[in-house]
């Protein structure tokens, strides 16, 4: 029986010209993750991330507190939708900033409506492949590591949306679930599936045990 742990990026620069940064929180985020498993003497048989910057970043900051894992492969089918694209199919007329709660719950409010349209093939967004496609292409990567590593340890780095969809992929969910999901999931939270020669398992969803002290609480984030 092995595990695949599967984590999202560090917080990224919401709002900023350019997300696909990590905020300086997000590198703490990663580096005290990396820490926590360098106490408990994790060791992983394979590496694999997203190819956006704050995949291979989150990475990075993994690796300054346990820089004994092997080298990463990247793979594009572990990389986020463009929820600007999403939005745009919805609300085609620009939004402004999102530095209120009211503009940030209202952004995201659009980003749920215009993913299940996606997943239903209402929507067609521009430069993304249909959600059968999205889905598919993690189901396959998912199950090319089943095939090679069922008996050992594999980190995933990766974001939301891939994420999610790999849990609701193992757990049979519907389109609904796996958007509650997706909105759910906090930055550098891990989310682990065992697995074995025969099938993968949800084991734990969400997880945040690396932030779970007092110096540290605060740094729960989740864009």
């Amino acid at each position: 029986m092995g595990t695949i742990y599967l984590v999202r990026h560090g917080q990224a620069s919401f709002g900023a010209d350019d997300y696909d940064q990590l905020s300086p929180l997000g590198t703490q985020q990663a580096q005290q993750l990396g820490r926590y498993w360098q106490e408990r003497d994790m060791c992983f048989d394979a590496v694999y991330t997203g190819t956006l910057k704050r995949h291979v970043q989150t990475l990075a900051g993994i690796r300054d507190t346990l820089p004994s894992m092997p080298d990463a492969q990247a793979l594009p089918a572990l990389n986020e939708y463009d929820s600007h694209a999403l939005i745009r199919c919805v609300h085609p007329e620009p939004l402004g900033p999102v530095d209120t709660p009211e503009a940030y719950r209202a952004h995201f409010r659009l980003l749920c409506d215009a993913i299940a349209q996606w997943m239903a093939g209402v929507i067609s967004p521009e430069g993304m492949p249909a959600w059968e496609d999205f889905s598919g292409a993690i189901r396959q990567t998912l199950e090319h590591i089943r095939h090679q590593h069922h008996a050992g340890n594999v980190l995933i780095v990766s974001s939301g949306g891939p994420i999610s969809c790999a849990s609701s992929l193992v757990l049979g969910a519907t389109p609904e679930v796996s958007i509650a999901l997706n909105m759910r999931i906090r930055n550098t939270a891990v989310t682990e599936l065992s697995m074995s020669a025969k099938r993968l398992m949800l084991q734990t969803f969400n997880t945040l045990n690396h932030l779970d002290s007092t110096q540290t609480r605060d740094w729960i984030t989740f864009a």
